[in-house]
């Protein structure tokens, strides 16, 4: 049976950063928590037949900035999903925290409300850099946060980021040697991307040139790796027995339910969104809109995601979810392998091929 996932889509935060083209909007006003959690249930109960039954193995409450919701509230929602549905045992049930709207107190119990694992978007520890970046945190606020999401979870992700603006070779690796010096399960490491419609890409920040960048990138990727986390995925780190299982039903093309503003499901092969704006989801939490998943976009919908991980996939994971034979992609792997973008024996990248992942994707896409 394909694994079953929640994603939870929480689209305030304090204030929106410059690079991000996520669905997030600036809590004006406060947060209309209480009917936004009411809305969740509404919106979960008019998909659980979607469920079919499935326990859930993991959720994901996203966002915007989650950790601005009250525990009590987040307490309820957790409490209103297992009446609902089925946590699987030992369910994995992941937090996005912003070390700006966090403190002692709030760790603690969002812990009890059911949290187990916490992803902390630190992206930096250097002041000048966060604030370049738009950030509402300092530098000792991300360490204090670190501090205390370690005390209280034994499951934590640090997100960190690379190529930022101004941001020098030395500067990039500090903040990896702080990050480290955490011992921290999990580590995202991304490099920074001008995405469309976003502050940045219509006025860009003077940023280190390609050649700097990369550099960064591969300089924080042979760091974290030598100091004991496997380079599981693109941009994951992880310590054993800490890989994010939610992410990893993402790459391996599982079904997920999403609940919330602009939050999005994948079932099978059909694919189901959300309104953006939470004034129009608010509205109508129930509205959605379903669309298949072409035949002929299937074979890239899945290499998209499990080409992302290090290990690559087992020919008959490509079958069962899918519903299509192998053969339909060898013309396709015949290519990879040729220019070296894919090893011959398994279904995994080269080195080369993790280089130049967008080329080696490419080759899987409708023409």
């Amino acid at each position: 049976m394909i694994p079953l996932s929640l994603y939870v889509h929480f689209p305030w935060c304090v204030r929106k950063c410059p690079y991000c083209d996520f669905n997030s909007h600036e809590a004006r006003g406060g947060v209309p928590e209480g009917e936004y959690v009411d809305a969740l249930i509404a919106d979960l109960d008019a998909a659980l037949p979607l469920a079919e039954g499935r326990a859930v193995q993991t959720a994901f409450i996203g966002g915007g900035t989650p950790s601005l919701i009250s525990p009590a509230a987040l307490g309820r929602l957790l409490s209103a999903v297992s009446r609902r549905l089925t946590f699987a045992q030992g369910a994995e049930i992941t937090l996005e925290a912003n070390p700006g709207a966090i403190e002692a107190a709030k760790f603690a119990a969002f812990r009890a409300a059911g949290v187990t694992r916490l992803s902390l978007g630190i992206q930096s520890f250097d002041d000048a850099k966060l604030a370049a970046l738009g950030r509402i945190h300092s530098a000792d606020e991300a360490r204090r946060a670190a501090e205390l999401a370690l005390r209280h979870f034994e499951r934590v992700n640090l997100d960190l980021m690379t190529g930022l603006p101004g941001q020098t070779l030395k500067e990039a690796r500090r903040d990896v040697e702080t990050a480290i010096s955490f011992a921290p399960g999990h580590v995202s490491a991304y490099a920074l991307t001008l995405e469309p419609n976003t502050p940045f890409h219509h006025a860009p920040p003077p940023l280190p040139d390609e050649d700097l960048a990369a550099d960064m990138q591969e300089m924080a990727e042979a760091m974290l790796v030598a100091a004991g986390y496997e380079h599981y995925e693109t941009s994951a780190f992880a310590r054993p027995g800490q890989r994010c299982r939610h992410n990893l039903n993402y790459w391996r093309f599982g079904d997920y339910l999403g609940i919330g503003a602009g939050a999005h499901s994948k079932i099978g092969n059909r694919r189901e969104a959300r309104p953006r704006n939470p004034k129009d989801w608010l509205a109508d939490p129930v509205a959605r809109r379903w669309q298949p998943i072409a035949q002929e976009d299937l074979p890239g919908e899945f290499m998209m995601n499990a080409l992302r991980l290090a290990e690559g996939f087992e020919p008959r994971l490509f079958e069962e979810r899918t519903g299509l034979p192998l053969s339909v992609i060898e013309p396709a792997l015949a290519v990879t392998r040729r220019e070296g973008l894919m090893e011959e024996a398994r279904m995994r990248p080269t080195v080369k091929g993790r280089r130049f992942l967008n080329r080696l994707i490419a080759l899987f896409l409708p023409a």
